[in-house]
């Protein structure tokens, strides 16, 4: 069974990866959380990597630390993000404390993770790295009916999306795999927290459960022509500029433009 890794593990789309790969072989799956004990309502066999927190920088070595010794991963899924609303009103406008934090939870610690597993021994030739972004990274998607505001949060995703080029041009070599995904609209607190869920049935939201099952699906079916790129798994279907933008008859999965 493949050796699997889950940083961001405790709650949506990484809670949903974590129990589905789970349900095969609890023993081969590796999650993280912030606290120091393993969370609740999860299945027993999980290996719990605690205080791995995506803001410390030192979130590398917290992580590799608790590795060491093992095998190397065959997958490591990076899902943990955060999303909190900006616009460019007076009253409210941008926040830098925010913005600091979702930059440096999406864009900044994979960096170190992805640096500090490859130089502990933890990938390995054919390990598969998916980082988890969004179609909101895309600067291509954004149209203008949708405006502007959310900086951070978008530009966070679209700073992954570049540090996966990167990475994947690093770790060509060693025949490590970067894949960088729009894991779909998603039906998650993280969205209903931001006022999102007023868009859940138009914009076609599914469960992370749903999501997750097309990531792993995604997942399996890698190989090394196409690290470094930029993909919807589940297509166009729940992207919502992207037939006014891309046009009509378009594939799934997706390559998402930059």
């Amino acid at each position: 069974m493949p050796r699997v890794l889950v940083v961001g593990a405790t709650r949506g789309l990484g809670a949903s990866v974590v129990k589905q790969y789970t349900s095969e072989n609890p023993q081969s799956v590796y999650a993280t959380t912030r606290s120091e004990s393993k969370p609740d309502g999860f299945p027993e066999g999980i290996t719990w990597l605690s205080k791995v927190d995506l803001t410390n920088p030192d979130v590398g070595n917290v992580l590799a630390e608790q590795l060491k010794g093992e095998d190397p991963l065959d997958t490591v899924v990076i899902t943990a993000g955060r999303f909190v609303t900006e616009d460019f009103s007076a009253e409210k406008g941008p926040n830098w404390g925010e913005e600091v934090t979702m930059y440096t939870t999406s864009s900044i610690a994979p960096v170190f993770i992805v640096h500090q597993l490859a130089h502990s021994g933890l990938l390995k030739s054919g390990s598969k790295v998916v980082l988890v972004s969004s179609e909101s990274g895309s600067i291509t998607l954004r149209h203008e009916s949708e405006g502007g505001g959310n900086y951070a949060h978008h530009a966070s995703k679209a700073a992954l999306n570049m540090v996966g080029k990167l990475l994947s041009l690093d770790l060509k070599d060693k025949g490590v795999i970067i894949s960088i995904i729009h894991p779909g609209f998603m039906r998650t607190e993280m969205t209903k927290g931001v006022g999102f869920d007023k868009y859940w049935d138009d914009g076609g939201a599914v469960t992370p459960d749903e999501a997750a099952t097309s990531l792993i699906d995604w997942t399996e079916k890698l190989d090394i022509s196409k690290s470094g790129e930029y993909w919807a798994p589940r297509g166009p279907r729940d992207i919502g500029t992207a037939e006014p933008v891309l046009g009509q008859g378009l594939s799934t999965p997706l390559q998402l433009p930059w």
